[in-house]
């Protein structure tokens, strides 16, 4: 029993912080890219969002909902957002993948908070690795309750 919540524990720890991923970027099977900005919206005000990318000090702004704000001219009818349910939302970027720089910063600010990340070229993954990725807590949780009941 002891040793049970031990391991329970240690991998609680080790695997709650994985789940709290707010952004995250990844290549479409289409070669597009894909950001998913999972921050939460604030009860009792409007939605905003906007999605950038900073490459070295140089941060251009790739899609918003925001008036008064203008896109990058490289940006223009190139993206589109969508509403993730039930919060966040999904910008995908659409001709860029083969153009994208090597080291670049993705941020989202949703209602005036910001998530973001740092991405080399290389290390993009596809899209559909992403569920692997966010659902290897749930599948090692899995396999402990089976060896807990098994034992």
């Amino acid at each position: 029993m002891l040793k049970s919540l031990f391991v329970f524990g240690v991998l609680g720890v080790l695997l709650i912080p994985a789940q709290c991923d707010r952004i995250s970027v990844c290549v479409e099977d289409d070669n597009d890219l894909r950001v998913d900005c999972l921050i939460p919206p604030k009860p009792n005000k409007i939605a905003t969002y906007e999605f950038s990318w900073s490459i070295g000090s140089k941060e251009s702004l790739i899609n918003t909902n925001v008036s008064g704000l203008s896109v990058d001219g490289q940006f223009k009818d190139k993206s589109y957002v969508e509403e993730l349910d039930p919060q966040g939302y999904r910008m995908t970027l659409t001709g860029f993948t083969d153009n994208l720089p090597h080291n670049t910063t993705y941020m989202c600010k949703m209602s005036s908070e910001v998530a973001s990340i740092n991405v080399e070229r290389e290390q993009l993954v596809p899209c559909s690795a992403m569920f692997l990725k966010s659902s290897c807590s749930w599948i090692v949780c899995l396999l402990l309750f089976f060896y807990q009941t098994h034992s």
